[in-house]
């Protein structure tokens, strides 16, 4: 698959410092740490986000729970757009469709996030979430998330 962004070209200063603020900015996101999320590749309007397996994170038939699909999504498709905001931006998810298309086994699940659209306002990233089980990778569920950008000094402050 191509992660390019054929229409919102980012200059490799602007994505080293949007690289810099999201590495910062997600190591202190407290509910990716208790999933133990890592961001494994980072990339302009791309990103490679996963999790291993740990009892805590599976349903009562051994799965991976759905959540955890969809949170992979969530960080997954947010940290892919703002990879190419402009300063002074920022980014939330207004929305996402998820479709979970087998069960989520094996040992560690990861998601794929690179943006189709760019946009002033909205941005619609594609995400594909895949369990790899014995060194083999099987698609678990497939999404289109729209991510708002945002002026970042109309959000709150945070609070700890």
């Amino acid at each position: 698959m191509k992660n390019e962004i054929s229409s919102a070209p980012v200059s490799a200063d602007l994505f080293a410092e949007n690289a810099r603020r999201i590495r910062t900015q997600i190591a202190a996101i407290g509910f990716r740490q208790l999933l133990g999320a890592e961001l494994d590749e980072l990339g302009p309007g791309s990103c490679t986000v996963s999790v291993a397996l740990r009892p805590a994170l599976l349903q009562h038939l051994g799965m991976f729970h759905g959540g955890v699909s969809a949170f992979l999504v969530d960080h997954g498709a947010t940290i892919a757009a703002a990879t190419i905001v402009k300063p002074g931006q920022a980014v939330l998810t207004a929305e996402y469709k998820l479709n979970l298309l087998a069960p989520a086994t094996g040992q560690r699940l990861i998601c794929r996030a690179h943006v189709i659209r760019p946009g002033n306002n909205l941005t619609v990233v594609a995400a594909d979430v895949f369990s790899i089980a014995d060194g083999q990778e099987k698609q678990t569920a497939a999404a289109l998330a729209t991510i708002a950008v945002i002026d970042a000094s109309k959000l709150p402050a945070a609070t700890g």
